[in-house]
């Protein structure tokens, strides 16, 4: 049987910036994909185990598990016994277009309408606050907005951004999208770590959106930094199933 090949000593170190607000894990990350992509790290070949990775990187053990662990949910790595974790993922591109609800209702030429359900200044939780790399505790606008295409309710929506990124007022809120506001305040988002799922409306968000409680959504959250790395806004929503999908496109 051929020896295994440990492909990390075959490319340089990954270069972090620690100053960054970009997490950790998703430097490391982005980085190893950008490798994988290039052809740097072959297809076939494995990597050293993640105790000896989070030491030649100087990032703890449960960074790198993360990291690891983020690319092993995109299909690129995976983990098999007896072998460690083995790079899997062919040269592929995936351009994705980074916008908002609101751009993808007017390109498709629906009507977008917003309703404010809560603009508020609160203490961001530590969850959020982590995402969006500011200190615990820190106050951060918060919103909730349910957005209607052609006067039917599509998704429920809920996102932070620091006080010093945008000043948010309602009426500009109702009028444009959010990613509109921070375009024309100069916090163009050029970057994104995004989760899409799946869940059963409660009794509550079903009644937003005029479906029945139990009805299948479709969920994402998002954290978008601009290009000088800045974390800009963090949003977790909650879409109609039946009305909304998420397109990808793949290209070789």
């Amino acid at each position: 049987m051929p020896e295994r090949t440990t492909v990390w000593g075959l490319v340089p170190r990954v270069s972090l910036d620690r100053t960054s607000p970009v997490p950790l894990y998703f430097q490391v990350a982005s980085r190893l994909q950008q490798l994988i992509e290039d052809g740097e790290l072959p297809v076939g070949g494995r990597l050293e185990n993640e105790v000896e990775l989070a030491d030649r990187l100087g990032v703890s053990r449960p960074t790198m598990r993360r990291a690891i662990g983020y690319l092993v949910e995109r299909g690129m790595l995976v983990r098999k016994r007896g072998v460690g974790t083995q790079i899997v993922h062919p040269k592929v591109r995936r351009p994705v277009e980074l916008t908002s609800l609101y751009d993808d209702l007017v390109k498709a030429g629906q009507r977008p309408r917003t309703e404010i359900k809560l603009l508020e200044i609160r203490p961001a939780p530590d969850a959020i606050a982590e995402a969006l790399g500011i200190p615990f505790g820190s106050e951060i606008n918060w919103l909730e907005r349910l957005r209607f295409a052609d006067d039917e309710p599509l998704a429920l929506m809920h996102n932070a951004v620091p006080l010093d990124v945008l000043a948010l007022r309602r009426a500009d809120l109702a009028e444009h999208g959010l990613y509109q506001l921070l375009r024309a305040a100069g916090h163009i988002p050029r970057m994104a770590n995004q989760t899409v799922g799946a869940k059963a409306a409660t009794a509550s968000e079903a009644k937003l959106l005029g479906d029945h409680r139990g009805a299948p959504m479709l969920t994402m959250t998002r954290t978008a930094w601009d290009a000088t790395g800045r974390a800009v806004e963090y949003g977790s929503h909650i879409y109609r199933a039946s009305r909304y999908s998420f397109e990808l496109t793949l290209t070789s």
